[in-house]
């Protein structure tokens, strides 16, 4: 492909990978200040009707998948110059997304530098196995597998577990700074929370918070889902891998409506993201734009994304996802052929 063959892909985005203190703070009012009022007309019109109080629940959720996005480029150190500035602000709207900000920084870290790569799976990523790793897996392994990638799962008990239950604890190996910002993180939600349960009553704030949790952590899982598990994706072996290879051809243009790409922060433009992780949102469209060569990535839209819930494993051989039902047979047949065979070996050399 044309990309590959493009080694001036850094010079050509390294004008886009400085923040502009501007647009930062221009975008920090243009997104806090809806969610919050949304959120308040949300509590108001329970004494009217409760479909209002969704109608202004799901939209105060998708300010805050925009607020996640400020969240995110302050992990990447992209958001503002200082780095001060990035820790402060992406500790605060880690707060408000549920996300300790030290935690998902070194875990998003990891998936930058292993996105696509099959020896250095399991960190900020999507558990994806390979067709031949499915079918040497245990029963009990092939059934939490295929609970996984059960959309039905991945989309209500996945946000539910991700951001209420497991973002609530520190990583083994964590640093004292990772945390102390965890448990940071923990009280701030608390105070929050108990603060809006106290002025409103618990009930008002369930509510009213559970539309916005549930829009935004199904947008959250989606996005972050879909932008990298495509059908003609990007996987290989370490002596294979590729970093450009690997972020043009494995992370997604998620061709979105003006208006969704604006809510999402133009995360669809995931490719030019993991090309330069240092670009700002604001800037991303701006970077897709101003390169051809840029523009060859992986498109999808939101139509041809929905292909995306019938993706599994991933096939080495023809280098796409496929479905489970679409695993032939035989590949069973000789797995279990084989492991007969090596357990009679086993049996015969005891003797």
């Amino acid at each position: 492909m044309a990309h590959e063959q493009h080694s001036g892909w850094r010079k050509d985005l390294a004008p886009y990978e400085r923040p502009r203190t501007r647009s930062s703070v221009w975008q920090i009012l243009n997104t806090f200040i809806p969610f919050v009022t949304l959120w308040y007309a949300a509590y108001l019109s329970l004494s009217i009707s409760y479909w209002i109080t969704l109608a202004l629940g799901i939209a105060a959720g998708g300010f805050l998948v925009r607020i996640f996005i400020i969240f995110h480029d302050c992990c990447h150190k992209s958001f503002f110059k200082n780095k001060t500035a990035n820790d402060i602000v992406g500790t605060l709207t880690g707060i408000l997304t549920f996300c300790p900000y030290y935690q998902w920084r070194h875990s998003h870290s990891v998936h930058h530098a292993t996105n696509g790569n099959l020896d250095k799976r399991g960190v900020g990523d999507i558990w994806t196995l390979t067709v031949e790793e499915y079918v040497a897996s245990s029963p009990m392994r092939r059934l939490l597998y295929r609970l996984y990638r059960n959309p039905l799962l991945m989309f209500t008990f996945g946000p539910i577990y991700i951001f209420l239950i497991d973002y609530r604890f520190n990583r083994k190996r964590a640093g004292f700074h990772e945390r102390m910002n965890t448990y940071v993180t923990n009280l701030g939600i608390a105070v929050i929370a108990g603060l809006l349960c106290w002025a409103i009553g618990w009930e008002a704030f369930l509510l009213v918070q559970a539309p916005v949790f549930v829009v935004s952590g199904v947008a959250g899982i989606w996005l972050f889902y879909v932008q990298h598990q495509f059908e003609d994706g990007y996987f290989e072996l370490e002596e294979d891998w590729n970093y450009v290879r690997a972020a043009m051809q494995g992370s997604s243009y998620y061709k979105l409506p003006k208006w969704l790409c604006w809510i999402t922060g133009s995360i669809g433009f995931h490719h030019i993201h993991h090309l330069s992780p240092r670009v700002p949102n604001y800037y991303l469209e701006a970077a897709h734009n101003a390169n051809p060569l840029l523009q060859q990535a992986q498109t999808i839209t939101l139509r041809t994304s929905l292909r995306s819930l019938q993706h599994r494993v991933w096939n080495e051989q023809s280098k796409t996802f496929m479905a489970f039902r679409d695993i032939p047979p035989e590949l069973f047949q000789r797995h279990r052929a084989g492991k007969a065979a090596r357990a009679r070996a086993r049996v015969e050399s005891g003797r």
